[in-house]
């Protein structure tokens, strides 16, 4: 695993309940600006694995970008569950909603299993 996917894994995983972050912000935040399709990819394919909080992530319009209508529902019902509010667009206020985490915040994660550590 690169450090820059551990750092997105940490950074989704710290996302408090009733705060969203945008995909770019999450890119930003581990240190590469220009990456947020990478952390499209990393969300969809880890997760599961790593039980991360997929429904915080919204696009920097501040609407959810899934294109299936029931994951779609299912994010905007979760974030609605932890209060979060959808204008009548369907967009979430992100002055108010947007969490930024703390620059000293400790991104290691611990080593998995069968990964080799760096010498």
């Amino acid at each position: 695993m690169t450090p820059f996917t551990r750092k997105v894994i940490l950074i989704i995983q710290s996302i408090p309940e009733g705060s969203v972050m945008t995909y770019g912000g999450i890119a930003r935040a581990a240190g590469s600006p220009r990456a947020a399709r990478q952390v499209v990819r990393i969300l969809h394919s880890m997760s599961r694995k790593y039980k991360l909080p997929w429904h915080r992530v919204i696009n920097a319009k501040g609407m959810i970008s899934l294109t299936e209508d029931e994951s779609a529902s299912l994010q905007q019902l979760y974030l609605t569950g932890e209060g979060v509010i959808f204008d009548e667009r369907g967009v979430v206020d992100l002055e108010r909603y947007q969490y930024v985490p703390e620059l000293d915040m400790d991104l290691e994660l611990p080593p998995e299993p069968g990964d080799e550590e760096d010498t």
